[in-house]
């Protein structure tokens, strides 16, 4: 049988995909990890059964500094467009949303840091992603933009009081989610001591050691079968919930 050859953009050295790239492959996916700009980005996604977009520090539009972002939106809203499975990650979710017709800006009640939970929506329940996640799943947060309005089209699978776009989904099968399932305890240090004006936002103790390593062993429980999940359904073994927008209204 064939691994599940997914493209992994990285957009930034600092954020690896970590466990997540663990969990990915032992459910049967092949990695082709791209960090541009050392690495050129395909001009299709030909071959390729899914797509993950990791985060980044960088702005979402940030195309002065990064002119390859214009190439990852490309991609992104290619994807979409063709009912790519697709996972944006952090920055990957909000390059998703800019390149399919959504905003992001800095937010405007301060920066998210440290592990938090997010709430499930209504949609999430029948998602064939989403359904198995408890209520109130563990993630991590560290990022300071956020995603203002979803993309047109776009269902809200999770929200959290701060800032209620949390996760998305666009077309069926293509997912955005504003925090991060693919750190360790050591990347987010590493990222508090790069970005100590985003730590001072984090609550006392957060980003402790103890703290750190338990909230990522409550994380694996959750998010290392959604990966799981994700692989089958780039596979084709999973199917895609409904089109709502060709659904019949109950009687």
């Amino acid at each position: 049988m064939s691994a599940t050859r997914l493209l992994v953009i990285q957009p930034d050295v600092t954020d690896p995909v970590g466990p997540l790239g663990d969990w990915l492959v032992g459910a049967g996916a092949e990695l082709d990890i791209r960090l541009p700009p050392s690495d050129d980005l395909p001009g299709s996604l030909d071959g390729y059964a899914g797509l993950v977009c990791l985060g980044g520090g960088m702005d979402a539009e940030d195309d002065g500094n990064h002119p390859w972002l214009r190439d990852v939106r490309r991609l992104l809203a290619v994807a979409t467009t063709a009912s790519l499975p697709t996972l944006g990650i952090c920055l990957g979710a909000q390059l998703l949303a800019v390149a399919t017709g959504g905003d992001v800006a800095r937010g405007d009640s301060g920066p998210e840091v440290g592990g938090s939970l997010v709430s499930k929506k209504d949609v999430a329940w029948t998602d064939p992603l989403f359904a198995d996640l408890p209520l109130v799943p563990d993630v991590m947060h560290f990022h300071q933009d956020s995603i203002t309005r979803l993309p047109p089209g776009a269902e809200l699978l999770a929200s959290a009081p701060l800032y209620p776009n949390q996760a998305f989904r666009l077309n069926r099968c293509v997912y955005g989610v504003q925090f991060h399932i693919e750190t360790t305890t050591e990347v987010v240090q590493r990222w508090a001591a790069e970005e100590p004006a985003l730590a001072e936002f984090a609550r006392p103790g957060a980003l402790d050691s103890d703290t750190l390593t338990k909230v990522h062993a409550d994380m694996a429980e959750t998010w290392q079968p959604f990966a799981a999940r994700f692989v089958q359904l780039a596979a084709g073994k999973i199917t895609p919930p409904p089109d709502p927008r060709r659904s019949l209204p109950l009687a």
